[in-house]
């Protein structure tokens, strides 16, 4: 990733409102050149902070844009996923690696929260490079943002109003986060999500999101979609036998559905009669190994990868349904729901996939998708089955459908939610600010800093939804000051994020918070930079030998010449 030099940096660094560094005036006319190393780093890890942030930051919020994502492998993507793109991008700075660290497991713990990490680090590195420059020492620093990040910590709980019932329909409370990533009917997807999880939540409370899976299928609209009793995958079957009813005995094989040597040509070219014979050997070994599969009572085979017509032919004159899967992702869905291993070679499970039945299901126009069901009232997993004419617009959908699934598991631990919309960031930079203008020392300054740090969030999502920021942000800081926090930034201006419904989940909130403040306590403290490289192979051959036999430059450093 390119990472713009020091200077620039600084040139492109926009001034704080607070002006913390003035606290410590004599060091402030200090130019980054004259820095030394051990400064120079710190302002080298927020230059990489700021490159990483200015590719999530235009897809913050509800208004945030999409981006055409080119993967290594060539395929393009249309996203606006914080988390997707992180994955994708290639990274050399030792701190942005850091950075997408701490964001990818805030995105796997709560499953959400992922661009709110990323320019939330990249803020307050940017805050304490101003105070590092004005003379505070790296001690200091790291004690007095661990005593704001407690501060921080305690305040947050005193801002959720509201919380979500135990017997309460939860769409309202996940609307807010789904809205963030679906690119259309929200609402009809937030329903759908709602009445999945309240149906799958255990009588004690407890809730299992691997226990909602989600299938794309290509055709109709976003309103087409529905949940399905049971699991779903997009496949089909490829013999004669489409369906089974009762008894199901499911084994999963990730690799062909045939002869197993990968180089094997499709019409094999047979120029002898050995080549014949051991094609014939082959044949008779894959045989052999559907008969055992038969014999092992398996009825029903999944396979992701090349599928031999000649052995279906031979799988349906054994009773075995054999359906290709389209993707090795709902490949592990099945296998993690099943508890029955991926296999490699087509030979029988130690553990089999196990169901009342398995047959195709059509939907609209065309559209199918193999069924799996279980027995009883209530099935143990339910499919989020989302229809659509683009594969990016369903892909947009269903990552929206797997933070709602998400948000509901993290409301089930802690049901209380914060005003959203950037409310609660602007709220905390107030009680901030007004603790920290009596506070004098390091603590004070960063108390400011992580004041002004967390209002440069509800600033982007007026940048991002199109107004000016400036103006928004004054009036969202004096109507903060008169004591009303629930007022947030809007398509048109600031709102009420009470009367509009918009809501952020406090659990992910706090966790994402304390990732942030502790990534950034550890950066604050690294003063070099040491790369270890390997020499490359050949300059260690061409390397010339030492005059003296038996020596080598190294052990002439540490022993001294020897004979």
């Amino acid at each position: 990733m390119a990472v713009s030099p020091p200077s620039q940096a600084k040139q492109n660094k926009v001034p704080s409102a607070l002006e913390l560094p003035q606290r410590l005036a004599p060091s402030l006319e200090q130019k980054p050149e004259s820095l030394g190393e051990e400064h120079s780093c710190i302002l080298r890890a927020t230059a990489a902070a700021q490159t990483l942030a200015s590719i999530i930051r235009p897809c913050y919020g509800p208004y945030g844009r999409q981006k055409f994502l080119v993967t290594a492998k060539g395929q393009t993507v249309c996203t606006g996923h914080a988390a997707v793109i992180l994955r994708a991008l290639k990274l050399e700075h030792p701190a942005a690696q850091f950075v997408r660290e701490a964001a990818q497991t805030q995105a796997e713990n709560t499953g959400d929260g992922t661009a709110f990490v990323v320019l939330l680090t990249e803020a307050l590195l940017e805050q304490a490079q101003h105070l590092l420059w004005a003379g505070l020492a790296r001690t200091q620093l790291r004690e007095a943002l661990a005593t704001a990040t407690a501060e921080v910590l305690t305040a947050l709980p005193s801002l959720a109003i509201r919380s979500l019932g135990p017997l309460e329909d939860p769409s309202w409370a996940l609307y807010s986060v789904m809205n963030t990533h679906a690119l259309s009917h929200t609402e009809y997807l937030t329903k759908l999500v709602a009445q999945a999880c309240w149906v799958n939540r255990e009588p004690n409370g407890s809730f299992k999101p691997e226990r909602i899976g989600v299938c794309m299928l290509q055709g109709g609209t976003l309103n087409d979609s529905r949940i399905l009793t049971g699991l779903a995958i997009s496949g089909k079957p490829c013999g004669q036998k489409t369906e089974v009813l009762a008894n199901a005995r499911v084994a999963l094989f990730i690799c062909p559905f045939g002869p197993t040597n990968p180089f094997a040509l499709a019409t094999p070219r047979l120029s002898s009669s050995e080549e014949l014979l051991r094609f014939r050997k082959e044949n008779e070994q894959v045989g052999n190994q559907i008969t055992e599969l038969a014999a092992m009572d398996i009825n029903v085979a999944v396979v992701w990868g090349e599928v031999n017509e000649n052995l279906v032919l031979q799988a349906d004159s054994c009773g075995i349904m054999v359906i290709q899967a389209k993707s090795r992702k709902e490949m592990v869905y099945l296998s993690e729901s099943m508890g029955t291993p991926l296999l490699t070679r087509l030979l029988p499970p130690l553990e089999q996939g196990k169901c009342q039945k398995v047959y195709k299901r059509k939907f609209g126009d065309g559209g199918v998708a193999m069924m799996f069901e279980w027995e009883g009232e209530k099935s143990p997993f339910f499919t989020v089955l989302l229809r659509g004419p683009t594969m990016q617009g369903l892909q947009a959908a269903e990552q929206a459908v797997y933070c709602g699934i998400d948000a509901f598991s993290q409301l089930c631990q802690d049901p209380r939610v914060l005003p959203g919309a950037g409310a609660t960031e602007m709220a905390l930079a107030k009680m901030l600010v007004d603790k920290g203008s009596r506070l004098a020392g390091p603590d004070g300054l960063a108390f400011l800093a992580f004041a002004q740090a967390l209002s440069s969030l509800p600033k982007t999502l007026a940048e991002n939804a199109g107004l000016a920021a400036q103006c928004v942000m004054a009036e969202m800081s004096g109507i903060h000051q008169v004591g009303n926090f629930l007022v947030g930034v809007g398509i048109d201006g600031v709102i009420n994020v009470a009367h509009e419904g918009v809501w952020d989940i406090l659990r992910p909130k706090a966790q994402g918070l304390q990732a942030v403040a502790e990534l950034v306590q550890q950066l604050v403290t690294v003063d070099e930079i040491i790369v270890a490289k390997k020499t490359p192979v050949y300059q260690q051959i061409t390397k010339p030998t030492s005059k003296v036999k038996g020596s080598s430059p190294l052990k002439e450093k540490f022993f001294g010449k020897y004979v």
